[in-house]
């Protein structure tokens, strides 16, 4: 394991500040805000991550023997529920959870080769408006977002508008006027890439069509065997009647999305095969979904978080943030962030921490950030659901992962099991299936070395949501050798410096701070508990433990 120190410094971000009843570096009467440019954002497969329910574990007859790792295996809403009751995530610093897809899969299952796989994973939607059983109910998402809220944390829900599930017996295709079922993309260009079915047996909604077409006959006798068929009819009259839009295929699915942001209060959209789909179709999204979200805030105003908009963040597969705004097909670059998306997910991140140091990191994302994406942002990440390439596979550098993402300028990613080195492997499964290990709950409660690889994502996750400035300030190397850096943050009336260095040896530690505090200021290690004081510019700790976390002591906030 690499030695490291950080130290983050909350204070004055005025080179001109002089002593502590500066008014300018006194945040004591401000609270933080949130951005989602600064978030730490906890995503989970909603089945793979806790069993609060074991009631509902099986459902639609899904009892076939699956390949390894390919069927339902018991996570659902009430279990994410119980860890934020728990107080899990507040502990991780963690300020948003993005959960799969939890609308009603396809009953029946697939074989790809790779044994029967389910649609535990959420992707392969049958019913917009329903929740699967498997996941739990209406009323349990509910409970997670009032609980959620409670506590700070934001709900990002998951949405697929490309495509639905595969075809089987018991999931019949819808007319051709709703979906196409080849041919297959093969990703050469835009259109092979956009007009095609992501794979075979995956029906492609026609999101290009603006043809008006009535709802599949299929969802009509669903909707009428459940008893709510009028309902659901009057409210798509009602949208369609307000809002002018065809009756087309796609306006049918972000009326249907944007009813979770009404009816419940959920805060964002992470948008799944986002290049996949036509790039006006997402500005019409954002239309829909801030309009939902004004309205809910409108009804619902003791249930508003803040002041920050509908949050969407876009899957465009391997978006790199080197290309800043434009993605490039080959034949055609696409920007993908004006007037749809706040953040797009950033694919080359887990490449940058492997090739570059530290200091060229922060210089490369500070620049594009506030330059090229100011305004937007990433979403950085290393390892996920679906990308077979994570960063640290084999678990072998869990704190230097820790450092790299929550570090990083940027949102966060938190793959649920990064803070836990959960193992991305399973005997006998195959691609990424490894990926979808169950939570490793039993190492967290009884193995040393796992509570010491958790302990450390929190003390850093924690930093990382009480100052805004790791994520979104401006990046300024104050020290070589050793390694020290400022971020400074302004928002409105909150003001901020974080000061932070990297790979100083344990024992005694001398940090210079520049010009970030003043001399005689106090600050507090909340690593070792200890209160110190600013001297002739530097901080000076000594210790055993290779990290610092130094704030503002409070008798000098």
């Amino acid at each position: 394991m690499r030695n490291f120190i950080v130290v983050l410094i909350l204070g004055c971000m005025l080179t001109g500040c002089q002593n502590k009843t500066d008014k300018t570096m006194d945040n004591s009467s401000v609270k933080a805000p949130f951005e989602w440019d600064a978030a730490t954002i906890y995503f989970m497969l909603t089945d793979r991550f806790n069993n609060g329910d074991t009631s509902n574990d099986n459902n639609f007859g899904r009892t076939k023997e699956t390949g390894v790792l390919r069927g339902f295996e018991g996570g659902d809403i009430k279990g994410v529920t119980q860890k934020i009751k728990a107080g899990y995530f507040t502990d991780l610093g963690v300020n948003a959870i993005w959960m799969t897809p939890i609308v009603e899969q396809i009953h029946g299952g697939t074989d790809e080769g790779t044994g029967l796989s389910y649609g535990f994973h959420g992707y392969w939607t049958k019913d917009w408006t329903n929740l699967d059983p498997d996941f739990g109910t209406k009323a349990d998402l509910k409970e997670l977002i009032e609980v959620a809220h409670s506590k700070g944390i934001r709900i990002v829900l998951d949405a697929v508008i490309n495509h639905r599930g595969p075809v089987t017996e018991q999931d019949p295709v819808w007319p051709e006027s709703w979906v196409r079922t080849g041919p297959a993309c093969d990703y050469h260009d835009f259109d092979s890439t956009v007009s095609c079915t992501l794979v075979e047996n995956l029906p492609d909604i026609r999101t290009e069509s603006n043809e008006v077409v009535e709802l599949p006959p299929q969802l009509i006798a669903k909707w009428k065997a459940e008893g709510r068929y009028e309902k659901e009819v009057a409210e798509l009259d009602a949208f369609f009647e307000q809002t002018g839009y065809p009756r087309a295929p796609r306006f049918y699915i972000m009326k249907w999305l944007a009813d979770y942001i009404t009816e419940f209060g959920i805060d964002g959209y992470r948008v799944d095969t986002v290049k996949h789909t036509e790039p006006y179709v997402w500005r019409e999204f954002r239309k829909v979904v801030d309009t939902a979200f004004a309205q809910f805030k409108t009804e619902h105003p003791d249930k508003v978080l803040d002041d920050n908009g509908f949050y969407l963040v876009g899957e465009v597969y391997n978006y790199a943030i080197s290309n800043e705004k434009a993605f490039d097909f080959g034949d055609r670059k696409v920007n993908y962030f004006d007037k749809a998306f706040n953040q797009l997910i950033n694919f080359e991140f887990k490449w940058n921490a492997q090739q570059m140091d530290y200091e060229s990191m922060f210089v490369k994302y500070d620049s594009i950030l506030h330059n090229d994406l100011k305004d937007y942002s990433v979403l950085n990440y290393l390892s996920s659901h679906d990308d077979g390439q994570p960063f640290d596979p084999m678990r072998e550098k869990p704190f230097e992962s820790a450092n790299r993402l929550l570090l990083t300028q940027g949102a966060a990613q938190i793959y649920y099991g990064d803070e836990s080195a959960r193992v991305l492997h399973a005997d006998g499964a195959t691609g990424d299936a490894n990926l979808r290990t169950f939570m490793n709950w039993d190492d967290i409660e009884s193995n040393p070395t796992t509570k010491a690889i958790l302990s450390h994502w929190q003390l850093l996750g924690r930093f990382r949501a009480n100052h805004p400035a790791v994520g979104a300030g401006r990046h300024k190397m104050i020290s070589q050798s050793p390694y020290v850096f400022s971020r400074t943050y302004v928002n409105g009336d909150f003001k901020e410096a974080v000061v932070i260095g990297l790979n100083l040896e344990k024992g005694k530690k001398i940090i210079p701070v520049g010009k970030a505090f003043p001399e005689r200021m106090n600050l507090h290690d909340a690593y070792s508990n200890t209160t110190v004081t600013v001297e002739n510019g530097n901080v000076i700790l000594n210790n055993e433990y290779s990290m610092v976390l130094l704030e503002l002591a409070h008798d000098s906030k």
